[in-house]
């Protein structure tokens, strides 16, 4: 049965719903567990900080999530972020309803196509400037 967004409980089913799926996912988890290194345990509490900062309005999160993908730019491609988004979208779809499930799928979205840019633009200034790369 489908549940709306309401509170931090429904976050971290969310958050351990999802990376459920990333970690049996062999793109993704590769990237998180081979190349990364995850450190479950303190990852997902990070990750439900996160979240509920966006969905619920907490202010515990603390941290530059962009920064830990830039340190595994190069394991990380375009399809690394369609699959995450797609994870994502159908573990919210299967789990949630409502303008929360919406707002996350929204944001997720959104905070994909920022990091897929800013990496890929880190890339290419790191070509421009090393010409050993091109």
């Amino acid at each position: 049965m489908k549940k709306k967004i309401e509170e931090l409980g429904d976050v971290e089913r969310l958050v351990s719903l999802f990376y459920d799926k990333v970690n049996q996912d062999k793109l993704l988890s590769d990237v998180f567990n081979v190349h990364a290194q995850t450190n479950w345990e303190s990852h997902l509490p990070k990750m439900v900080q996160f979240w509920s900062g966006i969905l619920l309005d907490t202010s515990e999160y603390r941290g530059r999530p962009f920064d830990s993908h830039a340190k595994h730019a190069e394991h990380i491609s375009p399809a690394h972020f369609q699959r995450w988004i797609s994870l994502f979208k159908e573990t919210i779809n299967e789990n949630f309803e409502g303008e929360k499930a919406a707002l996350a799928i929204q944001r997720a979205e959104s905070i994909g196509a920022i990091f897929q840019y800013k990496l890929d633009f880190m890339r290419l200034n790191k070509e421009e400037t090393d010409p050993s790369l091109t």
